[in-house]
């Protein structure tokens, strides 16, 4: 844990997320300024700022669970594809300085984009985060 990180503090229970799926070192949750519907985060439960400090264990997990949460957002909204970014460094447009992989539904004329610009509804964020997570029961 890392004093001050708002996505350690989510690890924590000490910030509110939309949880969707969690393991022994992985969480997945809604990001609340969502690009679209189904804009969820996957982080390392353990503090790396970027991709240079982490491990390669911890990027597996990140990898093993964003798989299953990609095929779950595919099967609960039905995008016509699911953009998948993740940035490290200021220069490269990190806002949180936590390791985090974005996936992103897209659909046909959508523009490209990593950040909303409007915080989402609590409901809403639930209410996705709820199909997914039903989703992702589903797996066989």
């Amino acid at each position: 844990m890392k004093d001050g990180c708002i996505f350690c503090e989510i690890v924590a229970g000490r910030s509110p997320a939309h949880r969707v799926f969690e393991d022994e070192e992985v969480l997945v949750f809604m990001d609340i300024q969502p690009v679209s519907e189904g804009h969820t985060l996957i982080i390392p439960k353990v503090h790396y700022e970027n991709l240079f400090e982490a491990t390669e264990d911890a990027m597996a997990a990140v990898a093993r669970v964003s798989v299953r949460v990609a095929r779950a957002i595919r099967q609960a909204f039905a995008p016509d594809g699911v953009f998948v970014a993740q940035t490290n460094g200021v220069a490269a447009g990190q806002t949180v300085f936590h390791y985090h992989l974005h996936l992103i539904p897209r659909w046909h004329g959508s523009l490209p984009q990593l950040h909303g610009r409007r915080t989402a509804a609590p409901e809403d964020l639930a209410a996705t985060a709820s199909r997914i997570a039903h989703a992702l029961g589903g797996e066989s």
